[in-house]
């Protein structure tokens, strides 16, 4: 009787860890895990296609079909070098390489009070200029960024930005690029991204 307590008590405990562990390998549903691959080093991105499936579904076709291999980062922002903005930001920018060819039609602005995404420490989000014009450059935070959400007061027309994701490793080598030699937000020379792929 006391063996069968001892037994029944093993496999409870080990069908527990193993649930655990299993847990913990699994991904979420609906996260696409993506490595950007930089002169720089690597940055490991979780995607959220649950939450913001247009914004995630656009950037995939650019990854998928190569439009980032050779693609740069060409813009850094800093708290020095926005002497025209009332609202200052830190982010770093890039995009695909112009060689890649056509990209896809601009995608519908993805708002942060409808997709519940905010602008992080390590947040990706879609560059724009005027709301639904979003095409395949896109942004990381450093540190974060209220004012890019909506209603904040960096774009004039207070729509924000469309978050879909954030930064899992690499954030120092997003601070390295934020931090390299720059002539006002242009990255001289720009970083290049070697190739952007998803983890299977």
């Amino acid at each position: 009787m006391f063996l069968t307590r001892i037994v029944a008590v093993f496999l409870v405990a080990a069908v527990g860890s193993a649930s655990s562990a299993q847990e913990k390998t699994t991904p979420k549903a609906g996260i696409v895990r993506v490595v950007i691959e930089t002169d720089k080093g690597n940055i490991d991105v979780s995607l959220d296609s649950a939450r913001a499936p247009v914004s995630v579904t656009n950037f995939l076709r650019y990854v998928d079909g190569g439009f980032y291999s050779g693609g740069k980062f060409h813009r850094t922002v800093t708290s020095l070098n926005q002497p025209n903005n009332a609202v200052r930001i830190e982010v770093i920018q890039g995009g695909p390489s112009p060689q890649q060819g056509q990209g896809f039609p601009a995608i519908e602005l993805e708002r942060t009070n409808v997709t519940g995404l905010h602008h992080r420490d390590g947040t990706i989000s879609m560059a724009r200029a005027g709301p639904n014009t979003a095409t395949a450059d896109f942004f990381i935070c450093i540190g974060d960024q209220p004012s890019l959400d909506f209603g904040g007061k960096r774009n004039p027309d207070g729509k924000g930005f469309a978050a879909f994701g954030r930064v899992t490793t690499g954030m120092d080598v997003v601070r390295a690029i934020q931090g390299s030699p720059a002539q006002g937000q242009a990255l001289t020379p720009p970083i290049t991204i070697r190739r952007i792929r998803r983890v299977r």
